[in-house]
């Protein structure tokens, strides 16, 4: 059985589809943080079910991408349920959803998601009656805390064995009679390749849908039949045919919603509409975001820099003791040493700010606070020639530049996207922001840290202007539509499981490679190895006024950014970094791995997205932003001594 999780962004699919298959999918109170589909095989009652959790997506005609890839897995045919949630408390606006997929004629069960909410709104809906109306199984949930999942995958079940479809809803008589007559044309000449139902395409057709226009214009006699049913309905209704299909669809949502709920009191008082008053304040908005931020930074420090330091002792003590095992010089001492040291940088410089750093992420995330700073940031996003969507895999490329890119999937245009994509990679990701405090804020301090994020935000800001203007969009920079969901507590259990699941990513993938980098690292010094490494990086590095020894980590940053500042202390043979680099030779090289290529895994993900091209033009690009930075900071703490 394959079951296709979908509905509006934000509804909590992506909570649901944890709750049966262990936790395999970020979730946030953040419209739009699925992106591509996540699939599991799991067990429900004993039936083998493959579970597939879809971008979210307002309708079926499709927008951006993240929207085409759940609209082109529902049209594959290989779904066998569709389990639609929807925001109880939007049930008229998600009902224009429900009725598409009722279109695609697969059996389906609606689960109400989010009832606390509405039941807080004052809406009162009939299950029953509602599920009389579509002719499939409601099913009432509140998906954050578990109840009601048990008995929606009970419907589920029931409905798989049943194959049982829902209604399909008629528009007015003479919509319907114009439907009729097209799909009668299009089932004696089929003219796509996906497999939908003849009144699905037809209502697509008259939607102008580009996806299914695109592949009936080659066929030119029918193409032109098509424009006729098109001009029909226009001169019946006097406005486009797709404003009618959709007027006509709002329609039948109202009618659904009036039948099938009431409002039975006003919505209660809530605070978090005083508290939403001055978070989203034209001028407030903006010092709480400042205050919400410094707080941020001064959590993480607070935390890492108190763990550091002792950590750092232990594993340096340790360090001391295999010279006296293995004795100087020997291999067994460089291999003991470099999986020490490994290990080393894992516990006592990454997981201390690290650990902190993702779980206040998660914290904001979960309670609803990161929309609200991609709307104050919108204003700014268009002066600097970007559509308001972008703050959003700004947002998300403090975490991983990763799924950053890929979130670009939610913009219109392509160039747009490649634009955006190449600026993701200059944000600090948090394998970056761990250099940042553990070089900069430890050993320096955390002004001087802070300065160096202030110029991260600066710098993406010119570049920006700089590229909207190389690569300037088809239409004007479209304003930002963002659902802006409620506050949540989130619970203790999702937030530390999302933070675990994050830090369970460098233990499991990044930490092995820091280890056998340290080890590689070992043997090149045993061997001589790094000398060659240095040597032809010795330009790079002495331009920018950098020791000699430090060439080699930036050839290792590129697998993973947390190499850079491991192998840092190892290739300058201590880690008390002040007793052989300047305080400005450590901003340099900091500012210089903030901003310089990014690691081997977003690359792929570049390749993926924008393409071979875009990918290379990101290399040289971060690449010369880097170097002309960090020569400007050198040249800058020059001119101040």
């Amino acid at each position: 059985m394959r079951i296709a999780l979908a509905g509006q962004p934000n509804c909590g699919k992506s909570t649901i589809f944890n709750n049966i298959a262990g936790y395999k999918a970020i979730t946030s109170n953040f419209p739009g943080t699925t992106v591509k589909y996540m699939e599991t095989r799991t067990h429900v009652f004993g039936f083998t079910c493959d579970c597939v959790d879809l971008p979210g997506t307002y309708s079926l005609t499709a927008g951006d991408p993240a929207e085409l890839e759940a609209r082109r897995h529902l049209l594959s045919g290989d779904v066998d349920v569709i389990l639609n949630v929807v925001d109880a408390s939007l049930l008229i606006r998600s009902l224009e959803l429900t009725l598409q997929f009722l279109e695609l004629e697969v059996p389906m069960v609606l689960c109400l998601n989010m009832m606390d909410e509405a039941q807080r709104k004052g809406i009162q809906i009939d299950v029953k009656k509602l599920s009389d109306l579509l002719g499939i199984p409601v099913v009432p949930t509140i998906a954050i805390t578990g109840k009601g999942l048990q008995e929606l995958f009970v419907e589920v079940l029931k409905v798989y064995e049943a194959k049982r479809k829902g209604k399909t809803l008629k528009f007015s008589k003479d919509i319907e009679a114009i439907i009729s007559d097209l799909g009668s044309v299009l089932h004696s000449e089929w003219p796509v390749n996906e497999k939908v139902p003849s009144r699905f395409l037809a209502i697509k057709l008259l939607e102008k849908d580009e996806f299914f226009i695109k592949e009936v214009r080659g066929v030119i006699h029918l193409f032109k039949e098509i424009e006729k049913f098109q001009e029909q309905l226009e001169q019946i209704h006097g406005v486009p045919s797709d404003e009618v299909i959709s007027s006509e669809r709002h329609a039948l949502a109202m009618n659904l919603f009036e039948r099938a709920s009431t409002v039975i009191h006003p919505p209660k008082k809530d605070f978090r509409i005083v508290i939403d008053h001055w978070v989203m304040h034209k001028f407030f908005g903006y010092l709480i975001l400042a205050g919400v931020f410094y707080g941020f930074f001064n959590f993480i420090f607070g935390i890492g820099g108190y763990i550091e330091e002792p950590l750092m002792t232990l594993f340096n003590e340790w360090i001391g003791d295999l010279e006296e095992l293995f004795g100087k010089e020997s291999l067994a001492l460089f291999l003991s040493k470099g999986v020490l040291q490994g290990i080393a940088g894992g516990i006592a410089i990454v997981l201390p700010y690290l650990v902190p750093f993702l779980i206040g992420l998660s914290i904001l995330e979960d309670i609803g606070y990161l929309p609200r700073v991609a709307f104050l940031m919108d204003i700014f996003m268009h002066r600097i020639g970007l559509h308001g969507k972008s703050i959003i895999p700004f947002i998300l490329g403090y975490g991983c530049s990763v799924p950053a890119v890929m979130a670009t999937r939610i913009l219109e245009f392509p160039q747009h996207r490649f634009i955006v994509s190449i600026l993701t990679t200059m944000i600090p990701c948090a394998a970056r922001i761990t250099i940042i405090f553990a070089l900069v804020a430890f050993l320096i301090s955390p002004n001087a840290a802070l300065a160096i994020f202030a110029l991260n935000i600066l710098v993406v800001a010119i570049f920006g202007k700089i590229l909207s203007l190389l690569f300037p969009y088809p239409e004007a920079s479209l304003g930002l539509i963002l659902e802006i969901p409620a506050y949540q507590l989130p619970p203790v259990r999702n937030t530390l499981k999302k933070s675990w699941y994050r830090i369970r990513e460098f233990i499991v993938i990044a930490w092995p490679i820091l280890i056998i980098g340290s080890v590689l690292l070992a043997l090149l010094e045993y061997g001589g190895g790094e000398k060659y490494i240095n040597w032809f990086l010795s330009p790079l590095t002495h331009a920018l006024g950098l020791p000699f020894p430090v060439g080699t980590t930036l050839i290792f940053g590129l697998l993973r950014k947390e190499l850079s500042l491991i192998m840092l202390t190892q290739a300058l043979g201590t880690t008390q970094v002040l007793t052989v680099m300047t305080k400005t030779q450590i901003i340099v090289f900091t500012v210089f791995i903030t901003f310089y290529i990014p690691c081997l895994a977003t690359i792929a993900a570049l390749w993926k997205e924008i393409g071979k091209k875009g990918a290379l033009l990101t290399i040289l690009f971060t690449l010369s932003v880097a170097i002309l930075l960090a020569l400007a900071t050198r040249v800058f703490f020059g001119i101040v001594r």
